[in-house]
């Protein structure tokens, strides 16, 4: 195991009011919180906010980076490898680098989520580019194009499908 100790010198904070939001008005909202530049590489942070039933992130798995979810209000499911863990207010799921995630507000709830990733990697940028998606600015598959750049590598899962109906 090795220790990765970051480098930076100044306390971050980020005021609500200066996030930035994506996905505003919509059944998914990102507000983009810490990119991992500010923080030497520690960590990156934002918080998802999922409309009742709403789909967050398909399965996927980060390579470098452990993947953590609060849930800070409503019920959220959340795959990890082989397995649909439902979360309530309070709970904390971590998903360990390289296994296979994806989560959602469970069915008829909403869920609203402090996402941290670490070490972190650039992730303003993503969330920027699924926005591009929504807009039709450019295609879905264009994702695909980015996976390394943003240690995001999409697959499919079974499980994850028939929990979600």
């Amino acid at each position: 195991m090795s220790l990765f100790i970051p480098d930076f010198a100044e306390t971050v904070v980020v005021r609500a009011a200066d996030a930035e939001l994506t996905g505003a008005g919509g059944p998914v909202t990102n507000q983009l919180l810490v990119d991992s530049p500010a923080t030497g590489g520690a960590l990156s942070s934002m918080r998802v906010a999922l409309g009742k039933g709403a789909n967050g992130a398909r399965p996927h798995h980060h390579g470098k980076s452990a993947e953590m979810f609060y849930v800070l209000d409503g019920t959220a499911q959340l795959l990890s490898g082989d397995q649909v863990v439902t979360a309530e207010r309070g709970d904390v799921v971590v998903i360990p680098p390289g296994t296979q995630h994806a989560f959602a507000a469970a069915p008829g709830e909403i869920a609203d989520m402090l996402v941290i990733i670490t070490p972190g990697v650039e992730r303003f940028e993503y969330f920027r580019h699924l926005e591009r998606i929504r807009y039709g600015k450019v295609p879905p598959e264009s994702l695909l194009e980015v996976q390394e750049l943003y240690d995001s590598y999409f697959g499919t899962s079974a499980v994850w499908d028939a929990a979600r109906g």
